[in-house]
């Protein structure tokens, strides 16, 4: 029972009587496993907090066999090192499809073919640079070698493409993965994809290395005589509707924003039309899990920051009341994204050794 009203007007109320949940002191001492620390750092504050939530969705989703979950992915996060991060997301089963920007994608390829990138020394001059042949991404190099690499494994997939069959983002890196099954000795998303049977959709496709390797290809094939291929983005929009529309649940692991998150969500949207305006019988279609990495705030009012709780205004997400299941992560993705998913991998045992 709260205390009795003091000379102020406060009532003073016990916390544990009200139920309320405490926070500990994050015990180092106490610490073995990704886990161990993603738990404890669940229950203290902050970002700290955050990530810890973030995992317990992550986890849900997870272990939700009715649930199929999207990752969405922008930002230059294979340049960034987390490309085996989610090889490991598909490979275990987690990830059912990725929505992606194409950069993402291109430098993935990179990874996968046995290239590598480098780091980037603040003394150096980026004019120089540029005539050297390092592009930059923040603080790490990109060689225009490993993207005329690129070019030759993408334009020998094109070579083999049928006159007359449409290409998109999502049929282009299936071959892509299936070509890296066969030449390719490490890992890479899109091997792991292709193994799987995971789609990947780049709905920005021409804001890419890989869109402009296809433009070079449509010239090189007219200066062979042969007819120019065609690319269908609504061969991707389709596929994708049809393949969430097959669900039961559906999760979204968010990393970042821009095109891919916005592109993946709005299908709650085209459903809701779809029944609304005759086309066909349909019960809304919303996302039952989200997990999204940004640092971008709400405050700029851009796309990226904009919370799950607008996009239940908009009908992609089951609100809260509904059951729905949210977090939302306030950090650099290279910090928490490591954090997240390796604490999951290891409570569903992703990690375990044959025979233990």
């Amino acid at each position: 029972m709260p205390s009795k009203k003091g000379a102020t007007g406060r009532i003073l109320h016990d916390p544990v009587k009200d139920r309320l949940t405490p926070i500990y002191p994050l015990d180092l001492s106490k610490i073995e496993t990704i886990d161990d620390l993603v738990r404890a750092m669940g229950q203290t504050a902050f970002t700290a907090r955050q990530v810890g939530d973030a995992a317990d969705v992550l986890e849900a989703m997870a272990r939700d066999k009715d649930c199929f979950v999207v990752m969405t992915l922008s930002g230059a996060l294979t340049v960034g090192k987390m490309g085996l991060i989610f090889c490991d997301l598909v490979d275990s089963g987690v990830v059912k499809a990725i929505v992606s920007t194409g950069a993402l994608m291109a430098h993935g390829l990179v990874e996968a073919t046995g290239r590598s990138h480098f780091r980037y020394d603040p003394k150096m001059d980026d004019r120089e640079l540029f005539f050297a042949g390092y592009n930059r991404v923040y603080d790490s190099l990109e060689p225009e070698l490993n993207l005329d690499h690129v070019e030759e494994v993408v334009d020998h997939v094109l070579n083999s493409w049928a006159d007359g069959e449409a290409v998109s983002s999502w049929r282009l890196h299936q071959r892509i993965g299936e070509y890296l099954q066969r030449h390719a000795k490490g890992r890479g998303i899109l091997k792991s994809c292709a193994e799987k049977k995971v789609p990947v959709f780049v709905p920005a496709f021409t804001d890419s290395e890989l869109g402009i390797d296809f433009a070079l290809h449509q010239r090189q094939r007219k200066i062979a005589g042969k007819p120019p291929l065609t690319f269908d983005g609504f061969d991707d929009f389709e596929y994708y509707a049809s393949t969430m529309l097959a669900t039961k649940r559906m999760g979204i692991f968010t990393i970042g924003g821009g095109v891919p998150r916005n592109w993946a969500q709005q299908f709650g949207v085209y459903a809701e039309l779809l029944a609304r305006r005759g086309y066909e019988k349909l019960p809304l279609k919303r996302y039952n899990y989200g997990l999204r990495i940004c640092p971008e705030p709400v405050n700029w009012g851009g796309l990226s920051g904009s919370t799950y709780t607008e996009a239940v205004s908009w009908g992609k997400f089951v609100p809260p009341e509904e059951g729905g299941k949210f977090a939302e992560v306030f950090d650099d993705a290279t910090v928490a994204l490591p954090l997240i998913v390796g604490a999951v991998l290891q409570r569903i045992g992703y990690f375990r050794k044959p025979g233990k």
